[in-house]
């Protein structure tokens, strides 16, 4: 989206504020206060960071973001781009949270139905799984072209209904949330174990051989229907590791350093 505004000569007029974050994962709980915000950091620099690098920053990075959006005055007009998953979902009723007691108006643009309306091609099924998917020349037509329809108003009752399921989100102690029927659903984070072993299963085939954690990644990405990012399922693999269903080879500091196949009772 910075490139598209760039290329339009838009860059100083636009102002972008984004989460560089992927809010599907993690823990939400009290995410508006500093107990949440420590909470999420520790999780994030035990479960998702690669240990061959030193985590650092994280926190930082979120307070600054969380500081510009209420640094933001009364009059202003703000448009939230949100394609349909859980990240991008929640991460919109935390900004419409945030934005509580500012009176601006706020727009939102679903990505996802403009990209279907703009760019589907027919009879090839394709869902964007979430706005970074979009190319930036794509995103610029969509900001070029008269996007009323795509361009939706969200009202004091929409901004009530949003701030309420933020605060039920803050109140889980879930991990991970998923996107199913138009709604946010909070689930346990071993959810998808069993998906990533029948998908590691049909990738290694009847030789099982030692095959790199990347190879795994890109294989349950390739058919996975949420946006969970690679850090995630990296992290999931690893605890599938520790409990005994992946055999490991190399050094788990890093993904470019070990590789993983099936225990034998699991390849059975």
């Amino acid at each position: 989206m910075q490139f598209a505004l760039k290329k339009m000569g838009l860059d100083k007029k636009e102002r972008i504020i984004f989460f560089n974050d992927i809010f599907s994962v993690g823990p939400v709980w009290k995410l508006s206060e500093e107990i949440g915000v420590k909470s999420r950091d520790e999780w994030m620099k035990q479960s998702m960071s690669d240990k061959f690098f030193e985590y650092n920053g994280y926190r930082e990075r979120f307070e600054m973001v969380m500081n510009q959006i209420n640094l933001i005055p009364d009059g202003e007009h703000v448009t939230i781009w949100v394609s349909d998953n859980a990240h991008e979902q929640t991460g919109m009723r935390y900004i419409v949270h945030l934005l509580k007691e500012k009176n601006i108006d706020i727009t939102m643009i679903n990505t996802t139905a403009a990209y279907k309306e703009l760019f589907q091609v027919k009879k090839v099924k394709y869902k964007v799984l979430h706005t970074g998917e979009i190319p930036s020349e794509k995103l610029q037509f969509i900001y070029e072209q008269d996007f009323g329809q795509f361009l939706t108003l969200i009202t004091d009752h929409d901004r009530e209904e949003l701030e309420r399921e933020w605060l039920s989100l803050g109140e889980s102690h879930e991990t991970l949330r998923v996107w199913r029927n138009g709604r946010l659903q909070s689930i346990t984070e071993d959810y998808y174990d069993d998906f990533i072993v029948k998908k590691a299963k049909r990738l290694f085939g009847k030789q099982n051989e030692f095959i790199s954690v990347a190879r795994v990644i890109g294989e349950v990405l390739g058919h996975l229907d949420q946006y969970l990012g690679d850090a995630f399922l990296e992290y999931r693999i690893r605890k599938l590791i520790n409990s005994g269903v992946f055999e490991l080879e190399g050094d788990l500091r890093s993904r470019c350093f070990y590789s993983l196949k099936l225990n034998r009772n699991e390849s059975d």
